[in-house]
């Protein structure tokens, strides 16, 4: 019964990311390629545990805070059509560009450049924005790493020391330096302080509509609850000022409830099989009792 549980909470979990090409599917065609961070960096172990979920919908909330970040997803992005299928694709992003073999991270890459090409307009204050502006990609970046790194923190297995923390942001800049991405700070203090003391950030309407939709998305039945779980504690992590931008109300209240919620995930679906998978590529050791989830390439 209780290994029953775990499929069915697996079932439900990866159906989210199933709405396009699965990533990494050829991944063991490059045995003994590290990748561009490798198996000895944090963040392969960061973004292999479950709190990346929270991470995510966090992200999604503090990008919003920029009123001309948040305008291109608005007016160039499917996101209510499509939001499973935009999900999906954030997520392989984020997998390959972590988890890939190099000409995998290149791809991901590439693909994110020409995505990005047609995007521009104006924002809801009037000034223009395109998708390839360093500041814009970093403001992008930067907010997924320190997002990444606040949600393992709050409700992550362990905490990182300072060091590693700081070793976790400066492998993420890594990812953004292909991406064109400036500024990038190699700190967690330097990458807080630049989020935190971002000059363009405001409110506007298209921010208010996407804080709608990521409250109330069309998720399927089964997974609501725990959504709405996760969806409050990445509130909780949200420092003030990007708070009362984006006009959320993070209560120290919710963690609790959201870090039940992610120890019964890491219990049901154990780390990513993605981390699984680049262990085995890179023929770097296994850790036993991890990975719950098979491996998902055609190679293997």
């Amino acid at each position: 019964m209780i290994e029953d549980l775990k499929d069915r909470v697996v079932g439900s979990t990866t159906a989210l990311f199933s709405h396009g090409p699965a990533p990494l599917a050829r991944t063991l065609d490059h045995r003994g390629d590290p990748g561009l961070l490798g198996p000895d960096s944090v963040s392969w172990s960061v973004i292999g545990d479950v709190t990346a979920f929270v991470g995510g919908i966090r992200a999604l909330l503090v990008q919003t805070a920029h009123p001309e970040v948040v305008a291109g997803v608005e007016q160039h992005s499917r996101y209510r059509e499509d939001p499973l299928g935009r999900l999906t694709r954030t997520s392989a992003y984020v997998t390959e560009t972590t988890y890939g073999a190099l000409p995998e991270v290149e791809a991901a890459v590439a693909a994110v450049r020409r995505a990005h090409r047609p995007v521009q307009g104006h924002s809801d204050r009037g000034r223009p924005y395109r998708a390839g502006n360093p500041e814009l990609a970093a403001w992008v970046h930067n907010v997924l790493t320190e997002s990444f790194l606040v949600a393992y923190q709050a409700y992550g297995p362990r905490r990182l020391t300072p060091r590693e923390a700081d070793r976790f942001v400066a492998e993420q800049t890594r990812i953004g330096a292909l991406l064109g991405a400036d500024p990038l700070p190699a700190t967690q203090y330097d990458l807080s302080s630049w989020i935190c003391g971002h000059p363009a950030l405001a409110s506007s309407r298209a921010q208010a509509q996407a804080i709608d939709f990521l409250r109330h998305p069309p998720l399927p039945l089964p997974v609501r609850a725990g959504y709405r779980l996760l969806f409050e504690a990445a509130v909780a992590t949200i420092p003030g000022p990007i708070a009362s931008v984006i006009g959320v109300e993070p209560s120290d209240r919710r963690r609790p409830a959201g870090a039940a919620a992610v120890r019964s995930l890491r219990w049901a679906l154990g780390s990513s099989p993605s981390w699984h998978v680049a262990l085995v590529r890179a023929g770097a050791p296994v850790p036993s009792g991890r990975f719950r989830q098979p491996l998902r390439t055609e190679a293997g």
